[in-house]
């Protein structure tokens, strides 16, 4: 699919999210109360355009410099904005124009309604990041809602990313997935593709890609069923299923390709805002406060190598391995009965 049917259909065809023939590329409408806050900063005109699949609001961002690729008309720019706050900066790339004239009209009025201006907009192809004005390595943080799937190139996009991550740093982005490789014919049809629908990634192919351009270790934090809720549509894609998934993709030298156990603990100490009693790297990964959690090596380096640090205890090292992480299975020929049970690290 070519970029100029995208451009057309987000910056012509569509003029708001009422204009959707599905439901793909619209976010669930139960989301935490502060980002109910931040959104209720964000110019109506700017919330009208939006078009994402999910969440990509993660914590700990006071400071931080996150790079929103396929930002359309910025609701998701202005959001993170008040959440990195006066010190920390957003950038927003996209290829429509409509777009991004949407969100550059609003600049003033979000910089005044905050009481500080640290956004920007670069009009750019996603698969393309080396072309973009910034320096590789210069990002925090970088996001992506619901629109890799429409890009030519998928794995470029990571690739990119990855390239423009500081050491230590993550990606954190909702798209939508296959559950099987989308065949050609339905690939090329353009209200499908617009939809967020037929350039879907198998989700294998997904984690293949994402460790092929250096995000060793995906991890899930969400994902829910898209009901396409347009029989029409819906018979033209059958018999393939779609989901929407959040992933954090982190930027670590010496992630390991399982999880292995190096009798390591961290305990959290409930300082990160919004996140007191609490917090999750992913949907397998929830650590209360206070409260010693065993983890894997990787999981350690997630929280040990990354803006997290000061927010948790660490005990241990990695000078004793222990073998796999017990639950999280391998093929291990020492496995008695094929399977381990106890504490599960994933």
């Amino acid at each position: 699919m070519k970029h100029e049917s995208v451009q057309n259909y987000y910056g012509k065809v569509l003029e708001s999210s009422a204009d959707l023939q599905t439901n793909a590329c619209c976010s669930p409408e139960d989301m935490p109360e502060f980002v109910k806050r931040v959104l209720s900063n964000v110019h109506d005109e700017v919330l009208m355009r939006y078009y994402g699949c999910g969440l990509v609001m993660p914590l700990a961002l006071e400071g931080a410099r996150v790079l929103d690729l396929g930002c359309g008309a910025g609701r998701d720019v202005y959001a993170l904005a008040q959440l990195v706050g006066p010190e920390g900066e957003v950038v927003g790339v996209d290829m429509t124009d409509e777009q991004l004239d949407v969100a550059r009209a609003h600049q003033d009025w979000h910089a005044e309604r905050f009481g500080f201006a640290n956004t920007q907009f670069h009009n750019g192809y996603i698969e393309q990041l080396d072309e973009l004005p910034v320096e590789a390595g210069s990002f925090d943080v970088i996001v992506s809602n619901c629109v890799i799937n429409l890009a030519t190139d998928k794995e470029a996009v990571l690739r990119g990313a990855h390239r423009l991550l500081k050491p230590g740093g993550e990606m954190y982005f909702s798209d939508v997935y296959a559950d099987r490789r989308v065949p050609k014919a339905m690939a090329e049809d353009e209200v499908l593709y617009g939809e967020c629908l037929s350039g879907a990634l198998y989700w294998n192919d997904f984690l293949t890609f994402a460790k092929r351009a250096g995000f060793d270790d995906p991890r899930l934090v969400s994902q829910r069923e898209l009901t396409i809720e347009n029989p029409a549509l819906e018979a033209r894609v059958a018999p393939l299923r779609f989901n929407s998934s959040t992933y954090r993709l982190f930027k670590l030298d010496g992630l390991e390709t399982a999880c292995e156990d190096y009798g390591q603990a961290v305990i959290y100490k409930g300082t990160i805002e919004h996140a007191p009693h609490g917090f999750a790297l992913d949907d397998h990964h929830y650590m209360e406060t206070g409260k010693a959690f065993p983890v894997c090596g990787n999981t350690w380096k997630m929280l040990a190598e990354t803006r997290h640090s000061a927010h948790f205890e660490f005990i241990g090292d990695f000078a004793t391995h222990y073998g796999i992480f017990e639950g999280c299975g391998g093929e291990s020929p020492f496995e008695r009965d094929g399977s381990a049970g106890g504490l599960s690290c994933c």
